[in-house]
């Protein structure tokens, strides 16, 4: 693969274009922004029966700094006001909340209980007043909530150690991340147990005032896994029926115990065989010699090819359901991180990049275009936007403008540069100091123990002592 160029060197519409062009990357963008009150970025759109105020979304993050209790604390609180003052209309969970400890991805994750619901309606009170302190209104403001079980990724007691609960034996993922034995797998019973503890789970966020919970279905943890468990016996694996089972039965719930509450789902719409370092530090796919690859959702068997049939079967079995959001990602960041999130700079136990980060920019948008043309009932949130840094804007204003997607998703972006969809609805220039550039240090931070963060460029984690310690680590490692 030919060197890689900076995306943020590239300064004019033309160099933007035939780099694109070098690299085979299609992405279309707007040589002109509009004012916000005639860009397609400004018009708000229907959840339901519920407005939204305009095209930004701040996507859910994984959330390593909440109390060991699962309560949220000062940290999580900075960030969530912080989600407010964007000025986005729709906030997608602001991080994942799990729905049982057991279903932790760190034993720093949100849990939701009764016993803490008020530290919930106060951490939702957060958005809402940074929300008003940013000068928006609030009756357009969706504010949900991401309800989690990590299940091959759970860490619920050391942050060290995986305590994995799964649907399957992965005859790859499980060379990385091993499993004990069968006494793992979750019988159906067991799942039983769990779906009604996410129908508790959403049953408090209503009673918290969030106006939808998302049925988390991506990244490799358990909603997601359901989808791929096409090996799995009895009655949530083999057919498409099945394995779709678990959301059927969840939203019945839901539905049933909180009438009124909105539900979404974060979908990897796509997923490829799990890669590796090679020699050269760069990633590749792990072997696999037998025949097409059977457990990329949304794959055609081989290593990156797509074949959307069943998400888009999935789509229109949201709609039935009475599901109006789908935010789309792609793969999982344990072990195919390129895919889900395209950046240059990988996190301390990835991959160099395999492929030009905008090529998988380009990718994203293609696929959501695909989702949207066959289920174009379905709000579709799009992700994977951060590393067009300075170009977002006008790409963001093209895929809306252009229908390939309803809104656009912000994840890590807004970490560094909270207040970025208002500046560029504002048609201000954006603030380039604070614009992230996917060094991937709120990656590398917790994959070593610390709180997540944008180290490099917010000065209150690169002068805390999680960014000093962040700092000896990785000169330690170069």
């Amino acid at each position: 693969m030919n060197a890689i160029t900076r995306v943020n060197t590239l300064k004019t519409s033309e160099e933007f274009r035939e780099y694109l062009k070098k690299v085979d990357a299609i992405i279309p963008f707007d040589e002109e922004l509009s004012p916000g009150d005639v860009s397609p970025l400004g018009k708000p759109f229907l959840a339901g029966s519920k407005t939204v105020g305009n095209r930004f979304s701040i996507l859910p993050m994984e959330g390593w700094d909440a109390e060991t209790d699962g309560r949220p604390n000062d940290l999580v609180r900075r960030r969530w006001r912080r989600f407010g003052l964007s000025g986005a209309k729709l906030i997608w969970g602001g991080e994942a909340v799990a729905v049982r400890h057991d279903g932790r991805a760190n034993p720093n994750q949100l849990v939701i209980q009764q016993k803490y619901l008020s530290d919930f309606i106060s951490l939702r009170e957060e958005i809402i007043q940074g929300h008003i302190e940013a000068g928006q209104n609030t009756s357009d403001l969706l504010i949900g909530l991401q309800l989690t079980h990590s299940g091959r990724f759970a860490r619920p007691n050391d942050k060290k150690k995986i305590e994995p609960r799964i649907l399957y034996r992965h005859p790859i993922v499980e060379k990385r991340y091993p499993i004990e034995g069968d006494h793992q797998v979750f019988s159906d019973d067991e799942l039983s147990t769990l779906i009604d503890d996410f129908i508790a789970a959403a049953k408090l966020a209503h009673q918290a005032g969030f106006d939808f919970v998302d049925v988390k279905h991506c990244h490799g943890y358990l909603g997601h896994e359901f989808l791929s468990a096409v090996d799995r016996k009895g009655k949530f694996g083999g057919s498409f029926e099945n394995r779709t089972r678990f959301l059927r039965e969840v939203v019945a719930g839901i539905n049933s115990v909180a009438p009124g509450l909105l539900i979404g789902v974060r979908l990897s719409a796509f997923d490829t065989i799990p890669f590796k370092p090679g020699t050269d530090g760069i990633g590749e796919p792990e072997a696999w010699n037998n025949g097409p690859y059977p457990y990329a959702w949304g794959g055609d068997g081989s290593i990156q090819g797509v074949k959307l049939e069943e998400p888009t079967a999935f789509l229109k079995l949201c709609l039935q359901l009475g599901i109006p959001l789908v935010c789309t990602t792609f793969a999982s960041p344990y072990y195919n991180p390129h895919v889900q999130r395209p950046a240059l700079f990988p996190p301390s136990d990835g991959y160099l990049p395999p492929e030009d980060p905008l090529v998988g920019v380009a990718r994203h948008i293609a696929i959501n275009k695909a989702l949207k043309d066959a289920v174009p009932e379905m709000m579709i949130i799009g992700s994977g936007f951060s590393y067009l840094q300075d170009w977002l804007p006008k790409v963001a204003q093209a895929v809306v403008g252009q229908g390939m997607v309803d809104s656009v998703g912000l994840g890590r972006m807004v970490l560094s540069y909270p207040d970025m969809p208002l500046d560029i609805l504002a048609g201000k220039p954006l603030d380039r100091k604070r614009i992230c550039r996917t060094f991937s240090d709120c990656t590398t931070a917790p994959r070593n123990g610390l709180i997540s963060g944008c180290f490099p460029l917010d000065p209150f984690y690169k002068n805390s002592e999680a960014g000093k310690m962040l700092s000896l680590i990785k000169k330690a490692k170069d």
